[in-house]
């Protein structure tokens, strides 16, 4: 009996360390719901995004899922279409969140891995090119000329570092979800109650 006078529970040691105590039931009960499940669907979202086209034309990717070493690339290739378009409507929407969540997550890794690997390169004029540029050749818009100044090499850093970091953010998102499931309201929790 003494034990259970001495207890208190985590959820009201928590409670306790707010500065506005007051908020802790805004925070429990809208805050941190509205932002996990706002996190959720920008994840699903521009995985549905990504995927889109790949839905649209899925033995597009045969290629490249090859060069990567999945054999063969006639399975590859849809199946990463599906993952990507039909697993990131099943984040957005947290039904069965983790084992989807998981799959792409994988998927992510590795498509972060060959941002890394294979970044886009350094330039993409040749000295001909540039010359030509200088020149005043009519072949280049005058924002094309700005970018391409330097042979383009500033707009791929660019565009490699959106690459690389994109694909951090998906593979971060989607391993949290795995992790930690889809959270307050999901289908999984809403309709199937029950988190895989």
């Amino acid at each position: 009996m003494a034990m259970q006078s001495i207890y208190t529970p985590v959820q009201q040691q928590e409670k306790s360390h707010f500065y506005l105590p007051f908020l802790a039931g805004f925070y429990e009960h809208f805050a941190q719901p509205f932002a996990w499940t706002a996190f959720r669907v920008a994840i699903g979202g521009m995985l549905m995004i990504e995927g889109y086209p790949k839905i649209m034309a899925p033995m597009a990717q045969v290629g490249f899922v090859e060069n990567l070493g999945f054999h063969p690339g006639w399975i590859w290739s849809p199946t990463l279409a599906a993952m990507q378009f039909f697993g990131g409507l099943m984040i957005a929407l947290g039904l069965f969140t983790r084992p989807v969540a998981l799959a792409n997550a994988v998927m992510l890794a590795i498509t972060l891995w060959f941002h890394f690997a294979h970044p886009y390169g350094h330039a993409l004029l040749t000295d001909g090119g540039i010359a030509a540029l200088k020149a005043g050749s009519d072949l280049f818009t005058p924002n094309a000329a700005v970018r391409l100044m330097d042979g383009g090499a500033k707009f791929l850093e660019q565009v490699q570092t959106k690459a690389e970091l994109a694909s951090l953010f998906w593979t971060g998102g989607a391993f949290f979800f795995a992790a930690f499931g889809g959270g307050y309201w999901s289908a999984d929790k809403l309709f199937l109650k029950r988190e895989f």
